[in-house]
């Protein structure tokens, strides 16, 4: 893969989704000589008991962007509030526009199955724009031209690796995200206005201690990683061979293979 083409996308619901789910995977692609970029669909207006929403995206985009600082990440900005993460075609011409312009070779969303509405609607739109990418009458807004080139999308691990119905979800691929576990954490440190409203919401006495939960979950499942990131690979069908797979040719050796996983 020549230099120009390894671009990493991160396409979240939320500020803080991609220090929870996949910054360890990030910090490792951008050591592995890729750029990254850095997108949460939503602004976080919604995560507080304290501030209205318009100052809650300020201060949460203001997090984010140190945050993406931290993890060596382009920025782009939200398009919405929380819980207007809707698949409808103004929002999915949105996220069209920012695949055709970074045009990467990899892709980093949600689950298709999680605990709230936010991430799957955000997993859907994200797999349907970079389906777009290369449809000539499908316009971007901005405008963007089409783009025809190979990208592969992974999906990332449901909060506390389940559904919606609680069902487990198990992880295809394990990635060894120890060596960078300190910067994802101090990543997450930023968005320092989620300790309260995360453990008035949804029970998590402190939100790093939550990811260092989750983080140390996946190295167990991989029985040989004390921290860790899990991932599903998305069909290839209308994004890249049946073979393409750079997430593991860039990682190599940090990567396990879950022999539990089935197709």
């Amino acid at each position: 893969m020549n230099a120009a083409d390894r671009t990493v996308l991160a396409v979240v619901a939320h500020p803080d989704d991609i220090e929870f789910i996949m910054a360890g995977t990030m910090l490792l692609l951008r050591q592995a000589g890729y750029r990254l970029h850095y997108l949460n669909v939503a602004n976080g207006s919604g995560g507080s008991q304290v501030h209205g929403p318009a100052e809650l995206a300020r201060i949460r985009r203001r997090e984010s962007i140190a945050a993406a600082k931290l993890l060596g990440a382009d920025y782009h900005e939200s398009h919405v509030n929380d819980l207007e993460i809707v698949y409808r075609v103004p929002l999915l011409r949105r996220i069209t526009a920012v695949v055709r312009e970074v045009k990467p070779s990899i892709i980093l969303t949600h689950s298709p199955q999680d605990y709230m509405e936010d991430h799957m609607e955000t997993s859907r739109l994200a797999v349907s724009a970079a389906f777009a990418r290369g449809i000539r009458n499908f316009a971007s807004q901005p405008r963007r031209a089409a783009w025809m080139g190979d990208t592969t999308i992974y999906h990332g691990m449901p909060h506390q690796h389940c559904d919606q119905l609680g069902r487990r979800i198990v992880p295809e691929l394990l990635v060894d995200t120890t060596s960078v576990h300190a910067t994802k954490l101090a990543a997450l440190r930023c968005h320092q206005s989620q300790q309260e409203w995360l453990q008035a919401s949804q029970g998590m006495n402190s939100y790093l201690a939550t990811m260092e939960e989750l983080s140390r979950r996946c190295g167990r499942v991989s029985r040989r990683f004390r921290h860790a990131e899990g991932w599903r690979r998305h069909s290839h069908m209308g994004y890249c061979g049946p073979d393409t797979d750079p997430l593991r040719e860039a990682l190599g050796p940090l990567c396990r293979l879950n022999p539990a996983y089935r197709r």
